[in-house]
């Protein structure tokens, strides 16, 4: 989040007529299934499945403290920020989608790095590309005891967070995801999530909280459609709500266009998120930012198999 940034039943991806090289190479990787065409389509419908020049071969997961030092096929790996090289990749990219791209008012920074006082206290999650090592996603993680540390989160300066303060010491914040523009396929966004669920579980936290950012070329009319299209089924329960301290004017703007969820946001849902406040406008990266929370005991069972192990 300024995005957010998550975690997958069953689905028959293999054929059960496979020849006997086929199944050793299934046993010998069993996430490959995690990042089929098949899975991407079904969390971010078809326009959003696997292109051929993104598929993955291969996946390989390091622990969450171990540096990636050989490449062996090409695909994608998940790996964590071990030193300050490292998280300045993740912040050469981001610089790169927010503010080359999107135009986000960002401080100049003479390496072009998108740097801010969070980055000091979050774990940096970094997918690669197998083949060339270039960093091509990211997410930045802040945990309860650096939200401690720091004394709050980046979504406080966006919302009043009075009725979430119960849930801090189990709940990590999500922030500044992005993925190269040569890598928008499901299999990046899939490896992040795996990555998230991966670190959810080893630290034994609950919620993942983050602002789901929505673009606002158009001045905000397609925050505020989707914003009404949403359902009490994907709202969070009033006790949870958060208020935004900038709210996007909804009143004034036209809110009945028909819309799709951006893919991201569309993602969430699908697992189980919940959408915790009203647009807020962020007017440095000119989003309307969706405060969402995911509990993993939310996660829709479909997919909690492939991202849990449940």
């Amino acid at each position: 989040m300024s995005d957010i940034p998550n975690p997958l039943a069953a689905f028959d991806i293999f054929s059960a007529r496979v020849d006997e090289k086929k199944q050793k190479k299934a046993k010998a990787n069993p996430l490959k299934k995690l990042f089929s065409k098949k899975v991407a389509k079904k969390l971010f419908g078809k326009k959003f499945a696997l292109k051929t020049r993104a598929e993955l071969t291969s996946h390989e997961v390091a622990p969450i403290d171990q540096q990636v030092k050989k490449v062996k096929k090409a695909g994608f790996l998940i790996t964590w920020a071990s030193n300050a090289d490292e998280i300045k990749e993740a912040q050469r990219l981001r610089y790169k989608v927010f503010a080359e791209e999107m135009g986000a008012h960002l401080p100049a920074h003479p390496e072009n790095l998108d740097v801010d006082e969070f980055d000091a206290y979050c774990d940096h999650l970094l997918i690669r590309d197998q083949e060339t090592l270039k960093v091509v996603g990211t997410y930045r993680v802040l945990p309860p005891h650096k939200a401690q540390e720091i004394g709050r989160l980046y979504s406080d300066a966006e919302f009043d967070l009075v009725r979430l303060n119960h849930l801090r010491p189990k709940m990590v914040e999500l922030g500044r995801s992005c993925v190269h523009a040569d890598y928008r396929s499901g299999a990046v966004i899939m490896s992040l999530w795996s990555g998230l669920a991966q670190y959810m579980q080893k630290h034994d936290y609950e919620i993942m909280l983050g602002c789901a950012s929505i673009p606002m070329a158009d001045g905000g009319h397609f925050a505020a459609s989707l914003y009404n299209s949403l359902g009490n089924d994907q709202m969070a329960p009033i006790e949870n709500h958060a208020f935004p301290r900038l709210p996007l004017p909804l009143d004034r703007l036209n809110g009945g266009l028909e819309v799709e969820p951006p893919p991201l946001i569309k993602g969430y849902l699908k697992l189980g998120a919940k959408i915790c406040s009203a647009p807020a406008w962020d007017p440095d990266f000119n989003t309307a930012d969706l405060l969402t929370m995911l509990r993993l005991s939310d996660i829709n069972p479909r997919y909690a198999k492939h991202f849990l192990g449940l």
